[in-house]
């Protein structure tokens, strides 16, 4: 076409269009340079800043968690190395050939390990992941030894808990669990977070606190796609206090070792002073599941488990305390003036309260006793007539001067209060009258009457210390080591019996009796060269009646287990300057004399080998 050709109408639209495009690229142009210069200049700070902390990360450095360690410095628990596995996602190309290859490997559930990466897929780019924790040595080398087929995989090391013997004193120790929403928001657990484990009973909670030390941190610089480049700067974590028991560890294991295979308690302590040298609930359990993970199935286990692995038995336990309560009686006697050293009363083996008969537990009876033959003989019919003396309010008035039916207040909490019945009580509880044959029941440590062992040893402890009613305790301090220390133990003296000492000399040299007279109930735990002092127990849990009924349905013509009765020790040793009371409960273990008395002589013989106690001389 020739240019004479060129329509005018086509060229004056040409230029008009040539014209808006050219206005609308400025316009472009203008938005986009003021959009940079907004952003520069007014904005610039805020995404320089925000630039610079997309470069820059504070990584989280546990601390190690104090050790708790034995009244004479021997670790009871303690921190060891933990491999675990990781993970880092954006690493791995073929998902179904590593998890097959840890499966072989490790044996690592696939199932397990798709739930977590879901759990964790929220997490920054290039955040490790936590396959498995705590891998043993023979899985450690497996995986570094095929590293070459698993991208993405690293192993850290940790600082895991361990409590070395196991099931040794954990109801005294405790365990640890991961730290929940309601804990995080209650404002007691500062540094503290998400994932953390803390105490949850015991000294691990008690001391959690200061065991649980201060976290460090460290600043680095990360890639775009969040791979770490370099470490700019390092706060060290401090480390936890450690904390010493009042536990002695020797003591503790033969006190254990005795109780294998039964259930209940024994409270050994320091009367001077209330420091628990021995605390074994039994059954028992092993702190270290919890630590390791422990599994819904084991859980359940433990705590539907119908012989209460999980209850310290020394605090919680709630036993009727069978002859042992003859203690507090005989002394509300003789407070009262009511008896004499020298009275005596006939035991033919009943006593007649109305129409009810009330037997001794010694067929036949014991003939004429007094005081020192009612205690060291376990004579109960002397009991019934001094109980229908007394009156219940009475006895119940001289039981809470012991510390009977309230918190003895040891340190490490969840602790029962017991039961010391009145007339008062009854009313309000069931809304009826007190009747007689009830205070003959409660004189011998049976009907409603209900103690702790850690109660009864601080009971027995104050007839022989003086009268004093002292706070048991299971710290001696808390601190980088025992010249740093953050706390340290002071013995709480919550009270004084009030008693005369005559009263008190009169009941000691009963209790001598119980051990060391030919006929005393508790002669198995009697020592040729240190005087032991002690008072039996032995609980009916069903009546004889019942018993022997059981007892002849039974194809091995034996008593149930359930049947049996509940038996009691309680002693000091050595008798005129005791540095030691201990309280034993065994479930169903039958006699006290039998069953409770030897495992009490076992602790005291190692507290003589250990030289708590010297041999006196002949």
């Amino acid at each position: 076409m020739r240019k004479s050709d060129f329509d005018p109408v086509s060229k004056d639209i040409f230029n008009k269009r040539l014209k808006r495009l050219t206005l609308i690229i400025v316009v472009v142009f203008s938005i986009l340079i003021l959009r940079f210069w907004f952003l520069q200049v007014v904005n610039g700070h805020m995404y320089r800043a925000k630039s610079e902390n997309n470069r820059i990360r504070i990584l989280d450095i546990p601390p190690f968690r104090g050790m708790i360690l034995d009244r004479n410095g021997e670790i009871f628990v303690d921190n060891r190395p933990s491999y675990d596995l990781y993970v880092i996602p954006e690493e791995v190309q073929d998902w179904e050939k590593l998890i097959i290859n840890l499966n072989l490997l490790t044996g690592l559930d696939p199932e397990s390990v798709k739930l977590k990466l879901n759990k964790e897929k929220r997490k920054p780019p290039f955040s490790p992941v936590c396959l498995k924790r705590d891998m043993s040595r023979n899985e450690l080398a497996k995986i570094e030894s095929h590293r070459f087929n698993l991208p993405g995989i690293i192993v850290k090391i940790a600082s895991q808990r361990h409590y070395i013997y196991g099931k040794s004193a954990s109801h005294i120790l405790g365990y640890l669990g991961e730290i929940n929403e309601k804990q995080l928001s209650s404002g007691r657990y500062v540094g503290n977070k998400s994932g953390d484990l803390i105490g949850k009973s015991g000294v691990e909670k008690k001391w959690q606190k200061y065991l649980n030390g201060i976290r460090g941190g460290e600043q680095v610089e990360v890639e775009a796609a969040g791979r770490i480049i370099r470490v700019i700067a390092q706060k060290q974590a401090i480390p936890g206090a450690n904390v010493c028991l009042t536990i002695d560890k020797d003591l503790q294991a033969v006190a254990e070792k005795a109780m294998i295979g039964k259930r209940g308690a024994i409270v050994a302590m320091d009367p001077d002073n209330g420091q628990i040298l021995v605390m074994v609930s039994s059954p028992s359990f092993d702190p270290n599941l919890f630590v390791e993970g422990i599994d819904e199935t084991t859980w359940k286990e433990m705590a539907l488990s119908k012989k209460f692995p999980l209850q310290n038995r020394a605090l919680a336990g709630q036993y009727s305390p069978g002859s042992v309560f003859k203690i507090v009686v005989a002394l509300a006697g003789l407070e009262e003036g009511v008896i004499d050293f020298g009275d005596e009363v006939v035991c033919n083996g009943i006593y007649k309260l109305g129409r009810s008969s009330f037997r001794c537990w010694k067929r036949g009876g014991h003939g004429k006793v007094n005081l020192y033959r009612a205690l060291a003989e376990s004579c109960d019919v002397y009991f019934y007539k001094l109980g229908e003396q007394l009156g219940i309010d009475r006895i119940s008035e001289y039981a809470r001067k012991f510390g009977l039916g309230e918190a003895t207040g040891i340190d490490i909490g969840q602790e029962k209060r017991g039961l010391v019945p009145n007339r008062a009580w009854k009313l309000k509880k069931y809304g009826e009258s007190w009747q007689g044959g009830e205070t003959l029941s409660t004189v011998i440590g049976q009907s409603y009457v209900l103690v702790t062992p850690i109660q009864m040893v601080v009971a027995v402890a104050a007839v022989f210390n003086g009268g004093n009613i002292f706070e048991p305790q299971i710290t001696r301090w808390v601190g980088k080591n025992e010249a740093e220390k953050i706390y340290e133990f002071v013995p709480v003296l919550k009270g004084n019996l009030g008693f005369r000492q005559e009263n008190l000399e009169i009941v000691k040299k009963a209790l001598i009796g119980v051990v060391n007279d030919p006929h005393g109930t508790g002669k198995r735990a009697r020592f040729k060269n240190v005087t032991v002092a002690g008072k039996t127990g032995t609980v009916q849990v069903v009546t004889r009646k019942r018993q022997q009924e059981l007892q002849k349905l039974n194809k091995d013509n034996e008593i149930p287990y359930k049947a049996r009765d509940h038996a009691w020790f309680v002693a000091v040793a050595p008798a005129a300057k005791p540095r030691i009371a201990i309280a034993v409960l065994v479930e169903h273990g039958g006699h006290g004399g039998s069953t409770a008395a030897p495992i009490a002589r076992e602790i005291i013989s190692e507290a003589i080998k250990k030289n708590y106690i010297f041999r006196e001389p002949r």
